[in-house]
């Protein structure tokens, strides 16, 4: 399914994976070690793809398209090393994390050094526009790690505190992808508008399927299960099923996010959300936005552009890893 979305810029994703790679170099033996760890697995490059869709949407991916796309997936990679330092997680994507391999104090300066070539790559654009867009999403990633932090010391429990948060963490990196690769391609201002909302509504998906993978023991998807709840985190299927449930059930989702629940007990929290319906109820809300997404899409001028994105977000919506 992937290969047939990509197929259309098989040729463009070639150079920006080469891009990609040429702007994390250093010659510091530490740092080359780390970001060769770091660049081994590069994923399924669902972000670059969203820029470069966007972009052929406007009709050309040019040089400021491909900074565009490697400055954006660096700054999210960076805030996945700074993510694993806050979360003191060791797996990513399959293998072991940046912190886990090396240090914490490691792990915090490349995040660094791969931010400040992020802002390095983007402003290869000569775009005003994505400097200052770059910008913004870096303090919203932030902004919305805070946040997340923040909701494990509630008391009450709420579906739209969730959706704030993902909104400012993935959907907003989805968003800033989209109105990039569509802006720096020539589209006009509504249609970038459309497909920034677009990227929007698809990051929503993506993070919710992600939530969902923490509650299926029967995935592989390169992290490990249980991770959202050892953490404190309370996801959509989890948040649904809250609302109606009694006085004990609450009590141990407080247990859970203030770290005092055992394993046991997240078990316990975990299998009374499979059996009242959190995870029927989140898919299903996947879907209702997935249809608002689509529906985003009916007026785009090139209609092979309209069809990879509609399978684009189908992938987000059905993947299994």
């Amino acid at each position: 399914m992937l290969e047939i979305i990509q197929q259309p810029i098989a040729a463009e994703l070639e150079r920006y994976t080469a891009l990609f790679r040429q702007h994390l170099h250093s010659d510091n033996p530490l740092l080359a070690a780390a970001l060769a760890h770091l660049t081994r697995k590069l994923g399924k490059m669902m972000r670059p793809t969203l820029v470069l869709l966007c972009a052929r949407e406007g009709g050309e991916i040019n040089d400021a398209v491909m900074h565009a796309a490697a400055g954006l997936e660096m700054l999210h990679t960076a805030s996945l090393v700074h993510d694993d330092v806050v979360d003191e997680s060791d797996m990513r994507r399959g293998q072991r994390s940046v912190n886990a391999l090396f240090d914490n104090k490691a792990a915090v300066l490349m995040g660094d050094f791969i931010t400040s070539t992020a802002l390095k790559a983007i402003a290869l654009t000569h775009s005003l526009e994505a400097v200052e867009r770059i910008a913004w999403l870096g303090q919203t990633l932030a902004d919305g790690e805070l946040l997340q932090l923040n909701n494990t010391q509630l008391t009450t429990f709420s579906e739209d505190a969730y959706y704030e948060v993902i909104s400012k963490k993935t959907a907003a990196l989805f968003a800033t992808c989209a109105r990039l690769g569509a802006r720096l391609g020539g589209a006009d201002e509504a249609t970038t508008e459309r497909l920034e909302r677009f990227g929007h509504l698809t990051g929503l998906c993506f993070q919710m399927r992600d939530d969902l993978f923490d509650l299926d023991e029967t995935l592989n998807v390169g992290k490990p299960k249980g991770n959202d709840l050892t953490e404190g985190k309370l996801t959509l299927p989890v948040l649904h099923v809250l609302d109606g449930a009694d006085a004990y059930i609450r009590r141990l989702a407080l247990k859970v996010r203030t770290h005092e629940a055992s394993k046991l007990e997240m078990q316990e929290l975990v299998d009374y959300t499979l059996t009242h319906g959190g995870v029927p109820y989140a898919e299903g809300e996947m879907l209702r936005i997935r249809h608002e997404a689509v529906a985003l899409l009916a007026d785009l001028r090139d209609r092979d552009v309209a069809e990879a994105l509609t399978r684009y977000i189908d992938y987000v919506v059905n993947r299994k890893v």
